[in-house]
C-alpha cells in the first residue's frame, strides 16, 4: 500500500462521507474533506467533520500506519497540532496531541471499494520491470480525454521552462536579451554541452556581445577564447593564430577572465554539431540580426523562424570542422530540425514566459505554432509509439516528455488522467 493510494481516495471522496466509525468506534460524519495541501503541513486543510454528533473544523493527515505520525515526528511539529483526523490504512497504534488528547483515526482499510484496490494492484502489483507502469492500458484511454491532458501537461512543461527562465531574468536584472542570448547558447550546445554553453552565457557581459555584434570576427573569437577552444598553442593554422590574438587584445580590452566556464565536448557529436560550428553560428546569428528579441518574441508563423535563423557559420568553417583540418567543403548552415528544437526549447518558452511577465494570454499563438512542428524522435517518444500512443505533433512530443519524466518514473499516477482512469475502471 502507497499513501499517494490514500490521497486520491480521499481527495475524490471514493469511500461513504457518512455512516463511518473511527478506531475508537466514534461515528464519523465527512461534511467536507478539505483542500489538498501540497506544501508542508497536513495533507488536507480546512476539513469539516461530525464526530460523536460534535462539529471539527481543522485539518486532516493521511499515513499508511498511524504510527508513521511518530515517525515522520508529527508530534513535533506545531502545524499539526490542528489536525482532527488521522486518516490511516492501518491503525497500529494511538496518535496523541501535546495536549495529551487523543487524535481520531479513520481505517481505511475497511472502506476502500474493492474496485479500487483491484485496478491499483494492476498498476503497482507486478514485479516485471517495465517502462511504465501502465504501458497495457495506456493506449485504450479515451483519445479526447487523453489529448486534453496532453496539451495540459505541454503548458505544465513551459511553466517549469519559465521557472529557470525567471531565475535567470533576476540573475540579468531584468534584461531580457541577455536572458534570450543565454537561452539560445545553452541550447546550440544541445544536450552535450548544453551546460558548458550555459556557463559561457553566465560568464560574458551582454553588453560587450552588443558592442561586438557589429564585428562577426571579434565576437567569435571572444566566444571561442572564453569556451578554451583557442587554447591549442601548438597549431600554426593561420585561423586560429588570428583568433588567438583577436582574443587576447578583446580580454585586455574588457578585462574578460573564464572563470567557472566549462569546456565544450567533442566527444561522439555528429561534426555538425560541434561547438565550433555552434559557436560560430550563434556569432552569425547575433552579426547579422539586430533586435533579435523583438523579432522572436513577435513572431506569428514558423515560416518567420526559419527566415530570422537562416545563417551559417563563417567561411573557415565550411572547410573546416575544427581548426587546421581541412573537411569537404559545406555551407553548415543551421537546419530546419535544428531550427524545430530552437523554437521548442527557446522561443515558445520565452514568449511564454514574456507574455506571462506582460499580463497577456498568449496559450493560442504558442498552440497554433507548435501544432505545426514535428513531432520529436526520441528514445522515450519511440517507446510510447511502440504502446500505441500516437505523436502527431511537437506539443505531443513535449507532452509526453514531461508525463514520463514527472509522473511516471516518479509514480505519481494517481496524479495523471490515465491512472485515474484505470482506477474508476474506465
Amino acid at each position: 500500500m502507497r499513501e499517494d493510494l490514500l490521497h486520491y481516495i480521499w481527495k475524490n471522496g471514493k469511500i461513504p462521507l457518512s455512516n463511518l466509525y473511527t478506531s475508537g468506534r466514534k461515528s464519523l460524519q465527512i461534511i467536507s474533506l478539505g483542500i489538498h495541501n501540497h506544501d508542508a503541513g497536513p495533507d488536507f486543510l480546512h476539513a469539516k467533520l461530525e464526530i460523536d454528533g460534535q462539529l471539527w473544523a481543522g485539518n486532516v493527515e493521511l499515513h499508511v500506519k498511524s504510527s508513521d505520525w511518530y515517525a515522520h515526528q508529527h508530534n513535533a511539529d506545531a502545524n499539526y497540532d490542528n489536525v482532527i483526523l488521522h486518516v490511516v490504512w492501518e491503525d497500529d497504534t494511538t496518535v496523541y496531541r501535546k495536549n495529551k488528547e487523543e487524535i481520531p483515526a479513520l481505517e481505511l482499510i475497511n472502506y476502500i471499494p474493492l474496485t479500487i484496490l483491484t485496478n491499483y494492484y494492476k498498476l503497482f502489483g507486478s514485479a516485471k520491470e517495465k517502462f511504465i507502469n501502465c504501458e497495457q492500458e495506456v493506449s485504450l484511454i479515451d483519445q479526447f480525454k487523453f489529448s486534453i491532458w496532453l496539451e495540459r501537461l505541454y503548458f505544465e512543461r513551459l511553466e517549469e521552462k519559465s521557472n529557470e527562465i525567471n531565475k535567470l531574468l533576476a540573475e540579468a536584472n531584468n534584461d531580457w536579451e541577455k536572458v534570450l542570448f543565454i537561452l539560445l547558447l545553452k541550447n546550440f550546445g544541445l544536450k552535450l554541452n548544453s551546460e558548458a554553453f550555459l556557463s559561457l552565457g553566465r560568464a560574458l557581459e551582454f553588453d560587450i556581445v552588443r558592442k561586438l555584434s557589429h564585428n562577426i570576427f571579434q565576437l567569435e573569437s571572444l566566444l571561442f577564447g572564453l569556451s578554451g577552444l583557442l587554447d591549442n598553442t601548438s597549431s600554426r593554422d593561420k585561423y586560429l593564430v588570428k583568433m588567438q590574438s583577436e582574443y587576447s587584445y578583446l580580454k585586455n580590452k574588457f578585462k574578460i577572465n573564464k572563470n567557472n566556464v566549462q569546456s565544450p565536448s567533442f566527444f561522439r557529436l555528429r561534426p555538425a554539431n560541434f561547438p565550433t560550428i555552434r559557436l560560430s553560428q550563434l556569432a552569425n546569428l547575433y552579426g547579422t540580426r539586430s533586435q533579435l528579441f523583438s523579432k522572436l518574441i513577435n513572431i506569428k508563423e514558423v515560416e518567420q523562424v526559419y527566415e530570422i535563423f537562416s545563417i551559417s557559420a563563417s567561411n573557415y568553417w565550411k572547410t573546416h570542422y575544427v581548426f587546421g583540418k581541412l573537411s569537404p567543403q559545406k555551407e553548415n548552415k543551421l537546419s530546419r530540425s535544428f531550427i524545430h528544437l530552437l523554437l521548442i526549447n527557446t522561443m515558445l518558452p520565452m514568449i511564454f514566459c514574456y507574455s506571462k511577465w506582460q499580463g497577456i494570454d498568449v496559450s493560442t499563438k504558442i498552440i497554433s505554432i507548435i501544432h505545426k512542428l514535428k513531432s520529436e524522435d526520441n528514445k522515450i517518444t519511440r517507446k510510447f509509439y511502440n504502446l500505441g500512443v500516437t505523436c502527431g505533433n511537437a506539443m505531443n512530443s513535449q507532452a509526453l516528455l514531461q508525463l514520463y519524466n514527472s509522473y511516471c518514473i516518479k509514480n505519481r499516477c494517481m496524479e495523471c488522467v490515465v491512472g485515474d482512469s484505470l482506477l474508476k475502471g474506465k
